[in-house]
């Protein structure tokens, strides 16, 4: 996994989880799906960035 995808994935993972918490706390269902989208986003794009490295060696 590049740097560049590894920081990538951590700022959707962090970013999603921002928005998901401050928009359930504003009782913002539709933004807070959003954030939660964002979120796993992050964890997918881990994920298959994971999978390639394993695939690569």
């Amino acid at each position: 996994m590049s740097a560049g995808e590894k920081v990538k994935a951590q700022a959707e993972q962090v970013v999603g989880k921002i928005v998901r918490k401050g928009a359930h706390a504003m009782h913002k269902n539709t933004l807070a799906s959003k954030g939660a989208a964002l979120e796993a986003r992050g964890r997918m794009r881990s994920a298959k960035e994971g999978a390639k490295d394993t695939f690569k060696h």
